[in-house]
């Protein structure tokens, strides 16, 4: 069995289901997988994979689980109480081969935004690993020791002043949750100063490590079902959020429309409100520098916020970034499938992504080129002339 612990997820299915329980009970979505990685045949998998999904159902959370989420200090006990209910239904996944793909698979999920929030990480995490383990039987995990060694030493020569650390964001691509947790015992080990902590919640209450994570796409994107208009829809995700945190939890997804529409809605009392803002597409020293001067243009000093990079992150990328806006903002690094899965296999690029929210589309739009998500061409055109986006981008 792939997944052994509900809290083998990452940290922001967490957040965003508590807002989604106090917020948003009665939400209906649908999720739909794809895989970007072209030529990938995951057919001969679909009962293994099938299989795992369904062995799902069997988990609860253990007593010292919701112990250690109560724990939390921007968790509320009766979330707890309502995960101390909860469990997977299958009969809100479905899985079949893609009829409109060769050696593709179909999987959606639909249902109740509360009992489905959950599926994306540990369905992406299962789809991995059942690749992976029958595409490369014999794993060359010396290979993956000598290049995670190789970060490592990179990670420790880099200047002091910089204050330099890493984190894990890589639970959904990963080679094998065995790999995942023999990199964050080796990073904890040999760079304990240098390592900020992990997504996983599971390891990391395992391992005695910081969870870190806040908010996810999907949230932003149901909220252009949930609130009160469209063009307003971002701002009105942001205030949702404060209202459940207050202040908490601060850090600001700026590319669910473009950053140039982020900017327009993230006025100067988010700018003021937020600790921070994530760059997850497009170039993210352009993205830095937008944030900087965005942050000057509102009278906020950019040097007490914070710019989390974490968008196909590798560690010379990451001290390159850190380099280059030293001493002009704080920088976190959260680094993924170049953690989790580089033993030399091409890892699969694949996602969960949110299509509807109360039987109506919903979208994201991107700053790099395949990852704008859409499954409504009409209305993905209508969502780039409401946020005043050009209709080619």
């Amino acid at each position: 069995m792939i997944i052994r612990s509900l809290l083998d997820t990452d940290l922001y299915k967490f957040t965003m289901m508590q807002v989604v329980l106090h917020q948003f009970p009665g939400a209906q979505v649908e999720y739909k997988f794809t895989c970007r990685t072209a030529g990938v045949d995951l057919t001969p998998y679909l009962a293994e994979i099938r299989s795992e999904v369904g062995q799902l159902e069997s988990l609860r959370f253990r007593a010292d689980e919701l112990d250690y989420l109560r724990s939390w200090r921007f968790i509320k006990s009766d979330f707890v109480d309502f995960l101390g209910l909860f469990h997977f239904n299958d009969k809100y996944i479905r899985i079949e081969p893609d009829a409109a793909a060769q050696g593709g698979i179909d999987i959606t999920i639909r249902g109740p935004w509360l009992h489905t929030i959950l599926f994306e990480i540990p369905v992406l995490s299962i789809i991995s690993e059942v690749y992976f383990r029958n595409s490369q039987p014999k794993p060359d995990f010396e290979e993956g020791r000598r290049r995670l060694t190789a970060k490592i030493a990179m990670v420790r020569a880099c200047e002091a002043e910089l204050d330099f650390k890493i984190s894990d964001f890589g639970t959904r691509r990963r080679f094998s949750l065995a790999w995942q947790e023999e990199v964050i015992r080796t990073l904890k080990r040999e760079v304990p100063q240098l390592f900020a902590g992990t997504s996983n919640t599971w390891l990391a209450m395992l391992l005695n490590l910081t969870p870190l994570g806040t908010l996810a796409h999907e949230y932003m994107q149901a909220c252009q079902a949930l609130g009160p208009r469209l063009r307003d829809s971002q701002t009105f995700a942001f205030d949702v959020w404060a209202k459940e945190y207050r202040g908490d939890l601060g850090i600001a997804l700026s590319d669910t429309y473009g950053m140039d529409a982020f900017l327009r809605d993230f006025d100067m009392f988010l700018c003021k409100l937020f600790d921070g803002a994530r760059h997850d597409s497009g170039d993210p020293f352009e993205w830095g520098e937008k944030m900087i001067a965005h942050y000057q243009k509102n009278r906020v000093d950019p040097r007490t916020k914070t710019l989390i990079f974490s968008d196909q992150l590798t560690v010379p990328l990451a001290i390159r970034l850190a380099r280059h806006f030293h001493g002009r903002a704080k920088t976190s690094f959260g680094i993924g499938t170049n953690l989790t899965n580089d033993l030399g296999y091409e890892p699969i690029n694949i996602v969960i992504k949110m299509t509807e929210c109360n039987g109506q589309p919903v979208a994201k739009l991107s700053d790099s080129p395949g990852k704008t998500v859409s499954k409504d061409a009409r209305y993905l055109a209508y969502l780039r002339q409401v946020f005043g986006l050009d209709p080619a981008g």
